[in-house]
């Protein structure tokens, strides 16, 4: 139980780290002018904003509470996400990282839909609107998670139930879009190294803290042997396709990162090669110490506090329990600054796709920093206040569908990145065929998986209609395609073909153990091979 004395002291620190973050904001905001600046901080980050930034604002409150929580629960085997993520960093910084910084510039795009448009030719801006639409809808459902997260730290920190749960999404809220409304992508930056940075010192320090109190590692393994042996083994006592599918879907988490627009973003704002060339070591540097860290917090946290009603809250009970209220205030702004730089990083996503992928891209207005500026900050506002009302109805209904988001933003976004660094692998057509293919299976394989795993939680009679409804979704697509005039054949070719490869993943995700396997492999797998198959079978006049 938290005392009087500790929740004064904890709210102290909190209320000096928010207004730190305020400040960061009102500085970076006085550097911003104009719709670029607010956009790309004017392409002029170092290499430690953009490298610090591309990785805090990847991880999220899952750093500090679902990898917790995993290695809480499975023990090392939970582990096996780290090299997953670390082979995502490496895609990244080394393969995405130059030569998107490059063709961005080439091109003079400001997105990641910016850069696939141009890359391809978008003429009836087909792309463009249906990747403004999947990161729309992905970033809404993100934001409202990572608001969610702010509420159950707070609540978990201060003791105060239901009510620290309420004020925890509003203050992060608050404070949050106040920043990134201020400052734009230099005040998000700027923040994401702060927070970053203190991530990495709380999720490295406590656990080696709390291991040495233990009595060492050896302690450390005698004490999950004793709880259960199969903490200690690598399958977590998984055998057969469950072990080969656990496997193949921790280590495929990385295949996402190339995906995730508010990321490859922070390439595109790097001042120059140098930079990038600099910010790939800090980069890596950050996942090492950050993974390995938020997992050792689950496994010490399992011994040393082992009834715990909720693992991923393992890091806070740890802080609150081992050091001062002061230290534990800190540690609580580690886990806040995980879930806040996130959600940054969406808000101004979501900003760039109505400012410039949707008012100055498919409507055609003509260029207007002023206009941008404004419409960008007011996008900031009216999806930081969605995310709010969505956050406030309750923790299941979030994280039910942030499920989706991760692995529909990866399997969407990310083949169409690493292809665009490649000339004439794909066309326009194979384009549109990616991003329905990869958000189409991302969904209907995870709610396969669901239905086999825990069946009463959506119900069999959703899953077995999913097919028609497919053909529904599929069908409303082609009839707004005629009505608009937008639709060729090849856009015809590209819906029906990601069509039938999702009602295919209907079938598989149900027979031969597939459930196992995360959905972000096989929707990224299929994706690729859409966007490659209807390329070939339609060609396009210019790539």
């Amino acid at each position: 139980m938290i005392t009087p004395t500790t929740a004064l002291t904890v709210d102290a620190v909190m209320v000096f780290y928010l207004f730190v973050l305020l400040g960061i904001g009102w500085l970076a905001g006085r550097r911003t002018h104009g719709g670029d600046d607010f956009h790309l901080a004017g392409r002029s980050l170092g290499a430690w904003s953009a490298g610090i930034s591309s990785t805090a604002s990847s991880e999220s409150g899952w750093v500090t509470l679902g990898a917790v929580g995993m290695t809480y629960h499975f023990g090392i085997s939970g582990l096996w996400f780290a090299p997953g993520c670390l082979l995502g960093y490496l895609v990244n910084v080394y393969v995405v990282a130059p030569r998107l910084r490059q063709l961005s510039a080439d091109q003079g795009s400001v997105t990641l839909t910016d850069v696939i448009t141009r890359r391809w030719g978008d003429p009836k801006h087909v792309l463009r609107i249906t990747a403004t639409t999947i990161i729309l809808l992905c970033m809404m459902i993100y934001v409202a998670s990572q608001m969610t997260a702010a509420g159950k730290a707070f609540s978990t920190t201060l003791d105060l139930g239901a009510s620290g749960y309420f004020w925890g999404v509003i203050i992060g809220a608050i404070v949050i879009t106040i920043v990134t409304l201020m400052g734009g992508f230099r005040a998000v930056a700027w923040t994401d190294l702060f927070q970053g940075l203190l991530v990495a010192a709380g999720v490295v320090i406590l656990p080696l803290y709390a291991v040495a109190r233990l009595g060492g590692f050896g302690s450390l393994f005698q004490g999950l042997a004793a709880i259960d042996p199969n903490l200690l083994s690598a399958g977590g006592g998984r055998m057969g396709p469950a072990f080969w599918g656990f496997i193949v879907g921790e280590l495929g988490i990385g295949l996402g990162y190339p995906g995730m627009p508010h990321v490859v973003t922070r390439y595109m704002a790097a001042r120059n090669d140098r930079e990038v060339r600099r910010l790939r070591i800090i980069a890596m540097l950050w996942g090492v110490a950050v993974f390995y860290g938020a997992g050792l917090a689950g496994l010490v946290g399992r011994v040393m506090l082992p009834d715990l009603a909720d693992g991923e809250t393992a890091l806070i009970a740890l802080a609150l329990n081992l050091v001062p209220p002061v230290i534990a205030g800190l540690l609580l702004a580690a886990v806040i600054s995980a879930v806040l730089s996130t959600v940054s990083s969406q808000l101004l996503v979501a900003a760039s796709a109505v400012s410039y992928d949707i008012v100055e891209g498919a409507m055609g207005k003509k260029q207007d920093d002023r206009r941008s500026l404004v419409l960008g900050r007011w996008t900031v506002a009216v999806v930081g206040l969605l995310g709010v009302l969505i956050a406030l109805r309750g923790e299941t209904v979030v994280f039910w569908f942030v499920l989706f988001a991760w692995s529909g933003l990866g399997a969407s976004f990310a083949p169409l990145t690493l292809m665009a660094l490649r000339p004439r692998l794909i066309n326009r057509y194979g384009a549109l065929a990616c991003m329905l293919t990869g958000s189409g299976v991302t969904v209907i394989w995870k709610l396969g998986i669901k239905n086999v795993t825990d069946p009463a939680s959506i119900g069999p009679l959703l899953f077995d209609r999913l097919w028609w409804i497919t053909l529904i979704v599929a069908a409303a697509i082609l009839l707004l395609g005629r009505v608009t005039q937008s639709f060729e054949v090849g856009h015809i070719t590209a819906v029906l073909s990601a069509t039938g490869i999702t009602l295919a993943s209907w079938y598989l995700v149900q027979h031969w153990g597939m459930h196992h396997l995360y959905e972000l492999v096989p929707a990224f797998v299929f994706a690729t091979i859409a966007a490659l198959v209807v390329s070939r079978v339609v060609p396009a006049d210019e790539f």
